[in-house]
C-alpha cells in the first residue's frame, strides 16, 4: 500500500500539495511536523504536514519528500483549525497564514549551491570574462552560493552566467537546505576532573603560586560557586576576578578548567520577588464580579471603563484566577510601545510566568517564545503580545484579554492574511472553549453595538481610580486667535499660559500632533510648485533634523532643495506642521525645559520606545511631543496638561470612520492627563470648536457619539449595520487598472446589484509606482457571508483567467475596519 501526506507550503497556493512517503515515515509523521519537499523544477520548501492518507493524487505524480525536520509537531491541531478559519474568513491561502504565523527561522529556505565539475577540463579561452571569474573562484572554494557570486561579479543578475556555465557543463548545481534557528549557548566553566581530590588540588595551588592571576581566577571560581550553588558563567568569572578572557582561556588550555555550554532563552526575567496584586476599590470589585457573572452566560464581555479607571488591575485579578487553575492567558495589546510599561507591571505580579511576543523581537527570540508556549512551559503562562501573538501554539488557553480593543493597529493590512486580531482572538478562544474580555475607554462601534444587541456581555466602569476627576477639557478657537494675533507659531496664548503654569508646578506636558516630520508640504511662493514623490501621488514631507524631503508611503527621500525646481526661486515656504515643528517651537518657547519627541522616526530601534517612556517616567522630559503612539493606554503619573495641536486634520479625513476615530484619539490622549490627585487639563486647538465630535469629547459623552454615528451608519449602510469587503486592484499601468476595475465592478453588480460601490481612486491613488483602485462590496445582515465570498472568489478567478488582467494584483480585504 502506498502512503501519502498533504502539506501546506509557505506560498499562496489555493490547495494543499500531496507527496509520497514510506510506511515507516507514515507511522512516524503527525500533523504539525515540518518536512522539506521539492516543489516546481528546482525549489525546496519547508512544508507542514496536515494529513496522512493512502489516496494518490489524480492529476499529478506525487514526488517524494526530502527529509523530516521535526521529531514532534511544532504546530498544534487547534492551531491548524484556527488557521483554516483565518484562511476561509479572510479569503487568503493557508500558505500565507503559515508564513505569517511561523517565526521565519522555522521556514527553512533553499539556497542554490554551485560547485565545480571536476570531470570536465576546459581551456581558459573557451570562457568569457565573467564565466572565467566564477570558474577561477571555484578553484579556491569547493562550493559557492548565489549571494557569493553576486558579490564576486558585483551584479545582481548572475543567473545568465550560471546558465552559460551549466550549458558548458563546467559546474553543477544543487539545492541546499539550511537550518536558520541557532539556540543561544552560554559558556560555563568548572574545575577540571583531574583536580577532584584534595591532594591534586593542593598541588595545583602550589603550581599556580608562580602565576598569581591564574590562581586568583581559580580562587574566585571556588567562592562564586560556593555562594550561588549554581554553574558559573565565563562572563561572570571574568567580571568577579577582574581577569581577562585570555587568562581563562590559558587555564582551559591547561585543562585546569573545563568549559561547557548550556542552552538558554534569549528573553529572560531577571527581577526579584513578586509583589502581591493591589487591592481593588469598590468600583473595580463591582466590575470584576460583573465580569465573572457575565462570563457565566456569555463567552465575550466588553469592559467599558473610562481612562485611568484601573482596568489593568481588574485584568490582573482575572489572570490570577486563570493561573490558579493552570490555564494560559493571552493579553493582547495594539502597540509595542505599550508592552514596555505593562511587562514591568505584570512581571512584578507574575515574575517569570510572563512571556512577551512582538515584531521587534529577533527571529531567535520568537522561536524561544514559540517553543515555550508550545510546551506549556512555566515561563509562558501569561503571553503579552501585539497582533501576531494570536497565532502562537497555545496548549491550554483559559482567557484572552484584548486591551484597547478599538485600536486600528489590530488589523493587518499587508501582506496577507489581512486578519483583525480582536476577531481572530474571539475565534481562538471559542476553539479552546475559553472566555474573551475586550477592554477600552472608547470601544469600537462594532463591539459596543454587539454588546447592546446582547451578543456580548457589557460591564461599565465609570469612576477613575482614587476618584480622580476626569480632566477639564477646553476648546480653543484658533481662527479667532489668528484674527486677534494671539498665536505664536502653532501655539495659542491659552496653551502657552497653561504650559507655563504646569511647568512652574513641576508637572509634565504632552503635546499631540498626528503627523510626523516638520511640515507636510513645501511650496514655492513664486510659482506655487511643491515637490512631489516620483513614485506616489503625494507631496514630500520636510524632515528638518535630516534636512530631507521624505515620502511616508514608499520611503523615497531627497535633500531639501535650496531653490524651486520649477522656477529657480529661493522663496520656499512650508505649509502645515508635524511633530518636528511642534518640538522646535516648544524648545524656542521654553528653552530652559527638556523637550522630546515620540514618533516613528525616534522609536526605530528595538528599545526606542522604552528609552523615551522611561525618561518621561523619571522626570527627565518636561514636554513630550508625539503622534498617536502616545494615546494608547500609557500611564504617566506626573502629566498634568495635554495639548492637542490641531483637531481638524483628523476630523476632515476621507473615511467613514473619521469621526469615530477622532473621538477615540482625542478621548484617549486626554486620558493621559491628571491620573493622580490633581485634576488634569486638556486644551484642544481647532478652527471649528462647535463641531459635534469636539463637543462630545469635551463633555466625555461616548453614548451620544455612539448613537449619532450609528444613525449615520444605518443611513449610509456601513459597519456595524452592514459588513464590508474591500477589493483593491493594483498595477503600474493606469489604463489597465481602469479597464480591469470596470470589468470587475460590472461583474460584481450582476450579483450584488446596488451594494457595490466604485471603482474609485483612493485619496492617494498611486503608491510605489502602482495605481490603485478600490471597489466596496456591502453585505446586508440577512445576506449569507460565505455565499457572498464564494461569488466574489468565482468572479476573481474569472478575472484572473483573462490574459490582459493577469498582471493586475487583486487584494481582497474582509471587514476593512
Amino acid at each position: 500500500m502506498d502512503y501519502f501526506i498533504n502539506v501546506i507550503l509557505p506560498i499562496p497556493l489555493e490547495k494543499s500539495f500531496t507527496y509520497a512517503i514510506t510506511k515507516a515515515e507514515a507511522d512516524f509523521l503527525k500533523p504539525g511536523i515540518r518536512v522539506s519537499v521539492p516543489f516546481g523544477k528546482s525549489k525546496i520548501y519547508t512544508a507542514l504536514v496536515i494529513e496522512i492518507h493512502t489516496n494518490a493524487p489524480l492529476v499529478y505524480e506525487a514526488k517524494e519528500i526530502h527529509q523530516i525536520l521535526d521529531e514532534v509537531p511544532i504546530v498544534t491541531t487547534e492551531q491548524l483549525k484556527h488557521w483554516t478559519w483565518i484562511s476561509n474568513y479572510y479569503m487568503c491561502t493557508l500558505g500565507e497564514v503559515m508564513r505569517a504565523a511561523l517565526p521565519s527561522a522555522f521556514i527553512l529556505e533553499s539556497e542554490t549551491v554551485i560547485s565545480k565539475n571536476d570531470e570536465v577540463r576546459l581551456n581558459d579561452e573557451d570562457l568569457k570574462d565573467d564565466e572565467f571569474i566564477v570558474y577561477e573562484a571555484l578553484h579556491h572554494q569547493s562550493s559557492l552560493k548565489i549571494q557569493d557570486l553576486m558579490a564576486i561579479l558585483d551584479k545582481k543578475n548572475v543567473l545568465p552566467v550560471i546558465k552559460r556555465l551549466l550549458e558548458k557543463n563546467v559546474i553543477s548545481v544543487q539545492e541546499e537546505i539550511y537550518e536558520k534557528y541557532k539556540p543561544k549557548l552560554v559558556r560555563y566553566v568548572k574545575l577540571g576532573t583531574n583536580y577532584s581530590s584534595e591532594k591534586s588540588l593542593q598541588n595545583l595551588m602550589e603550581d599556580l603560586s608562580r602565576a598569581p592571576k591564574q590562581r586568583d581566577v581559580v580562587m574566585t571560581l571556588f567562592s562564586v560557586s560556593a555562594q550561588t550553588k549554581k554553574p558559573v558563567k565565563v562572563s561572570d568569572l571574568s567580571l568577579e576576578s577582574g581577569a581577562s578572557s585570555s587568562i581563562i582561556k590559558t587555564l582551559i588550555d591547561k585543562s585546569i578548567l573545563e568549559e561547557y555550554h548550556i542552552q538558554t532563552d534569549r528573553v529572560q526575567y531577571d527581577g526579584g520577588d513578586n509583589e502581591a496584586s493591589k487591592h481593588l476599590n469598590e468600583h473595580q470589585n463591582k466590575a470584576l464580579s460583573n465580569i465573572s457573572e457575565s462570563f457565566e452566560n456569555q463567552n465575550i464581555t466588553l469592559l467599558h471603563g473610562v481612562t485611568s479607571s484601573g482596568k489593568t488591575e481588574v485584568y490582573v485579578k482575572l489572570i490570577e484566577a486563570q493561573l490558579n487553575v493552570n490555564k494560559q492567558v493571552l493579553y493582547l495589546l495594539p502597540e509595542i510601545a505599550l508592552t514596555t510599561q505593562l511587562v514591568e507591571r505584570l512581571q512584578n505580579y507574575f515574575g517569570e510566568k510572563v512571556a512577551v511576543f512582538h515584531s521587534k523581537y529577533s527571529s531567535h527570540e520568537r522561536v524561544e517564545v514559540w517553543n515555550n508556549v508550545l510546551h506549556n512551559a512555566p515561563t509562558a503562562q501569561v503571553i503579552l503580545g501585539a497582533r501576531s501573538s494570536v497565532l502562537l501554539p497555545f496548549q491550554n488557553l483559559g482567557l484572552i484579554i484584548v486591551d484597547e480593543e478599538h485600536e486600528s493597529s489590530y488589523k493587518q493590512f499587508d501582506p496577507a492574511p489581512r486578519y483583525h486580531a480582536r476577531d481572530t482572538a474571539i475565534v481562538l478562544a471559542s476553539i479552546f472553549n475559553s472566555k474573551t474580555l475586550l477592554g477600552s475607554a472608547t470601544p469600537s462601534l462594532e463591539s459596543y453595538y454587539n454588546a447592546k444587541q446582547g451578543k456580548y456581555g457589557l460591564v461599565e466602569l465609570n469612576h477613575r481610580y482614587n476618584n480622580v476627576l476626569m480632566p477639564d477639557i477646553e476648546l480653543v478657537d484658533i481662527k479667532d486667535k489668528h484674527k486677534r494675533k494671539r498665536m505664536q507659531g502653532h501655539f495659542s496664548d491659552r496653551l502657552i499660559e497653561e504650559m507655563r503654569e504646569t511647568l512652574k508646578n513641576n508637572h509634565q506636558i504632552i503635546l499631540f500632533q498626528n503627523r510626523r516630520g516638520f511640515s507636510p508640504i513645501v511650496e514655492c511662493q513664486t510659482c506655487g510648485h511643491s515637490p512631489q514623490c516620483p513614485n506616489c501621488d503625494v507631496s514630500l514631507t520636510f524632515h528638518q533634523y535630516r534636512n530631507q524631503l521624505r515620502c511616508h508611503y514608499c520611503g523615497y527621500h531627497t535633500v531639501m532643495p535650496k531653490t524651486c525646481d520649477a522656477c529657480g526661486s529661493v522663496e520656499l515656504d512650508s505649509k502645515g506642521f508635524g511633530t518636528e515643528q511642534v518640538e522646535q517651537e516648544a524648545k524656542l518657547l521654553f528653552p530652559d525645559h527638556n523637550v522630546a519627541r515620540m514618533d516613528l522616526d525616534t522609536t526605530r530601534g528595538k528599545y526606542g520606545y522604552e528609552k523615551i517612556i522611561t525618561a518621561l517616567e523619571q522626570g527627565e522630559i518636561d514636554i513630550l511631543v508625539g503622534t498617536q503612539m502616545l494615546t494608547k493606554g500609557l500611564d504617566f503619573r506626573n502629566v498634568k496638561l495635554v495639548g492637542i495641536m490641531n483637531a481638524d486634520n483628523m476630523l476632515n479625513f476621507p473615511d467613514f470612520r473619521a469621526h469615530e476615530r477622532s473621538y477615540q484619539l482625542m478621548a484617549q490622549v486626554s486620558g493621559r492627563a491628571g491620573r493622580t490627585e490633581e485634576r488634569g487639563k486638556v486644551l484642544i486647538q481647532t478652527y471649528n470648536p462647535y463641531h459635534k465630535i469636539l463637543q462630545q469629547v469635551s463633555t466625555n459623552n461616548y453614548q451620544q457619539m455612539f448613537e449619532e454615528q450609528l444613525d449615520e451608519r444605518h443611513i449610509y449602510k456601513y459597519p456595524p449595520v452592514f459588513r464590508m469587503i474591500k477589493i483593491t486592484l493594483k498595477h503600474k499601468d493606469y489604463n489597465r487598472v481602469n479597464i480591469g476595475a470596470d470589468w470587475y465592478a460590472r461583474s460584481l453588480r450582476t450579483v450584488f446589484d446596488a451594494h457595490v460601490l466604485g471603482p474609485e481612486y483612493p485619496p492617494v491613488a498611486r503608491i510605489r509606482n502602482q495605481y490603485l483602485k478600490h471597489i466596496l462590496v456591502k453585505i446586508p445582515q440577512k445576506q449569507s457571508l460565505s455565499k457572498t465570498k464564494e461569488a466574489i472568489i468565482k468572479i476573481n478567478n474569472s478575472f484572473l483567467s483573462v490574459k490582459d488582467f493577469r498582471a493586475i494584483r487583486v487584494i481582497l480585504n474582509v471587514d476593512n475596519y
